[in-house]
């Protein structure tokens, strides 16, 4: 994998393309106008609010003079790390071993058990019982735990 493929995993390719028309002195209207596409459609890509079509991809990489591809490699990455962190988001640990007033100031059902990984378990060996301990290790595994509980000392 190129270098900078590699660099820009994850990332979508509308703030690539954006980066690179900034680059080249080149405005998106005219740039759009250019390759036949509605600067519109230009500016949803650049602002990330809409995916990067094959042929969108192919009539962009041939102007800029880039590699066949590369757009659409981003835009294949960049969907593979948006559903992981769907997948990971939908992921929780049994809720009807947690007392939800460990969680009093949130709704325990729209917690992100992994972006909050560190203080869910704070909280939950500071203020917990040995069942909802038990089911913090069963969820996170016993070495994060231990090395979240270890960092905080």
């Amino acid at each position: 994998m190129r270098e900078d493929l590699f660099i820009l995993k994850g990332v979508h390719p509308g703030f690539v393309l954006e980066m690179e028309l900034k680059n080249r002195k080149l405005a998106k209207r005219p740039f759009a106008l250019s390759i036949n596409e509605h600067p519109q459609t230009l500016g949803a890509i650049t602002k990330g609010k809409r995916s990067m079509n094959t042929a969108l991809a192919l009539k962009i990489e041939h102007a800029l003079g880039l590699e066949e591809g590369y757009f659409m490699i981003l835009q294949v990455y960049y969907e593979i790390k948006e559903e992981k962190r769907k997948q990971l988001a939908s992921e929780h640990p049994d809720l009807s071993k947690l007392r939800p007033v460990l969680f009093w100031e949130t709704n325990i059902a729209t917690i992100d058990w992994q972006q909050q990984k560190r203080a869910v378990i704070q909280r939950v060996f500071e203020r917990g019982n040995e069942v909802e301990k038990n089911e913090i290790i069963r969820f996170y595994g016993k070495e994060v735990v231990d090395q979240f509980l270890k960092n905080k000392h």
